[in-house]
């Protein structure tokens, strides 16, 4: 099955060097590149970057930044390929962001 891990992060933390309590960014990309299981990956740019789109009464609407003002933001996301929801939480926790943000493992919709 297929997982997103949407890489969340407060305002001031990075995904910066090990702590001494897991992975670096690096070794974890790497070492789930060589298993198979991550498929692909990348890091957001800043939130003030973003454009938000609305259509209200088929009008296109644009805001500058993202959807809602919070602290939180998405930092990024990897797209797993697990055998199911445990393996990809046990992928989940190993990522560095787990110990310094948060990450959403959220699989696709099967219909």
């Amino acid at each position: 099955m297929r997982y997103m891990l949407l890489i969340c992060a407060t305002d001031g933390e990075d995904t910066g060097p090990d702590d001494g309590t897991g992975l670096t960014i690096e070794q974890w990309v790497e070492e789930y590149d060589r298993r198979g299981i991550r498929l692909e990956g990348e890091r957001f740019a800043e939130p003030s970057d973003a454009t938000t789109v609305r259509v209200r009464g088929g009008e296109v609407l644009l805001t500058d930044g993202p959807f809602a003002d919070t602290k939180e933001r998405i930092a990024g996301y990897d797209l797993l390929e697990c055998a199911d929801l445990d393996e990809a939480i046990e992928v989940a926790s190993r990522h560095p962001m787990a110990r310094e943000g948060m990450v959403e493992v959220r699989p696709f919709w099967t219909g």
